[in-house]
């Protein structure tokens, strides 16, 4: 993949594991052994995808990952959480996680969640003359950029986001399944449809005036979600 990634976990025998499949994948892998040795590597070489462990001591993967988003909200985040813990996980895609794997895992799924992750990623910035610029009334996206702004003012989205809000804005007007998203915008062809639901919800929160009574993406009950361009007169 020829990608610099970081792997923040505090079991060396995981570290050592995905570092060895990451690299016979063509990375270049570098590995901290807690979520502040995570903080201080990224500062000192943004890496081009974090592998986060969940549970360490000391700093967290739900605290790395708010910091890591406060700072560098494209940086994408796949987030590895305890099999069975639901919770965990939706708690780590609403920080920001672009994406999850459960413990125990599969190491060769791990690289193709990152594959996922990565190549969605440098596609859109491969291709920047195919609607290179969105706009929806007072919305603006610069999909070459992945750049998202609010009447000028710049928008905090993560990779994940971008990639979904771009989707959104290339198919207005049709309802699209969790399912249909999935496979679209992360590329599974199955997959915890929670996920698309929390991204949702967190791109709402960022490009709706009432995330309560969105204008945009609205909910088709029975079937997913549908991108409603506002009218640029009245802004509804």
């Amino acid at each position: 993949m020829g990608h610099r990634v970081l792997v923040v976990d505090d079991d060396p025998t995981v570290s050592d594991v995905v570092r060895r499949y990451l690299e016979q994948a063509g990375c270049e892998v570098q590995l901290a052994a807690d979520g502040a040795d995570g903080l201080a590597a990224i500062a000192a070489q943004r890496p081009d995808l974090v592998v986060l462990d969940l549970m360490m001591p000391g700093i967290d993967g739900l605290e790395v990952c708010r910091r890591i988003r406060r700072q560098l909200p494209d940086l994408p985040v796949v987030m590895l959480t305890a099999l069975g813990e639901e919770a965990d996980r939706v708690l780590g895609l609403e920080v920001g996680a672009d994406d999850y794997v459960t413990k125990p895992f599969s190491p060769r799924e791990l690289v193709l969640r990152i594959r996922s992750v990565l190549r969605r990623t440098a596609a859109h910035t491969a291709h920047p003359t195919v609607s290179a610029k969105l706009t929806d009334a007072a919305l603006t996206v610069d999909a070459a950029r992945r750049v998202a702004t609010m009447g000028g003012t710049p928008l905090s989205l993560t990779a994940r986001e971008i990639d979904l809000l771009i989707f959104f804005m290339r198919h207005p007007g049709r309802a699209w399944s969790r399912s249909d998203l999935l496979d679209k915008v992360w590329g599974w062809q199955f997959g915890d449809q929670s996920t698309v639901t929390v991204h949702v919800r967190r791109l709402r929160e960022k490009i709706e005036h009432d995330p309560a009574d969105p204008q945009r993406i609205r909910t088709v009950w029975g079937v997913g979600y549908r991108y409603d361009p506002l009218d640029e007169e009245t802004g509804q």
